[in-house]
């Protein structure tokens, strides 16, 4: 069976609501292609203007975070049943920028991990290593303890609907791309690594992307690679760019 492949913008912390839905409109005429799922991720204040402006096209709105709690005293924090209120279908857990600028651990990822199930809310978890780790030879081991700790407890079946973003922290917006070899060596073992936790089947369903400068000239390559299912693009994502990476061939 083959895995249909998901191309996520991941915004961050850029676009006010006027400006994001100048971009959708610019964008929805490029990124029509019906054999890709794509997904906007958007910051919280731009959900509700994406997701109006994107009536009609092929583009799913996803958020770029979420709380582990239902509701309370959690000032700041949005919970999962504010975003499937109005629609949101995925959400992104543990960017290497939410670990490393707000404390995120992987045990704080496994609890939003398990709450996004819980809500029909598909996450997109972020796994990575940084240069330094790179260089210690200690990747894997580093990317499997974060995939080990973030599937804790969840089910294959909620596996299966899983997506997986690879991006080593030293090619974030640096403009440095992992090889084509080296994306596609981390994605296979990510998938090994699920393979162990659950099974092969699990393993085979499990949509992993590869994301850290992302454009349109690596994507064909990358995406074209046996275990890479996509991409979860950054900077490139609020650029015309974005349309040639969707359609990819």
């Amino acid at each position: 069976m083959a895995r249909r492949k998901i191309v996520a913008g991941n915004w961050k912390m850029n676009m006010t609501p006027s400006e994001a839905v100048k971009l959708v409109e610019t964008l929805k005429p490029l990124v029509a292609n019906e054999e890709v799922d794509v997904v906007f991720c958007v910051p919280a204040i731009d959900i509700i203007p994406v997701m109006e402006a994107a009536k009609g096209s092929n583009i799913q709105v996803g958020a770029e975070n979420m709380y582990f709690e239902e509701k309370g005293a959690y000032t700041g924090e949005i919970s999962p049943a504010m975003l499937t209120d109005v629609g949101v279908k995925y959400v992104v857990l543990g960017h290497s920028e939410r670990r490393e600028y707000f404390a995120e651990t992987s045990e704080t990822v496994n609890k939003k991990m398990l709450k996004a199930f819980e809500h029909g809310i598909t996450p997109i978890m972020c796994c990575g290593e940084s240069l330094e780790q790179r260089e210690q030879g200690i990747t894997m081991d580093w990317i499997r303890q974060q995939v080990k700790v973030g599937f804790l407890n969840v089910t294959a079946d909620q596996a299966k609907t899983a997506v997986i973003a690879y991006e080593p922290i030293w090619a974030i917006g640096t403009g440095k791309t992992a090889t084509t070899e080296q994306a596609q060596e981390v994605c296979a073992e990510i998938r090994k690594c699920i393979a162990e936790i659950y099974d092969d089947a699990t393993a085979a369903e499990i949509r992993i992307q590869y994301g850290g400068s992302v454009n349109a000239k690596t994507a064909p390559d990358l995406f074209a690679q046996a275990d890479i299912d996509g991409g979860l693009v950054g900077g490139a994502s609020l650029k015309e760019e974005f349309g040639k990476i969707v359609n990819y061939k």
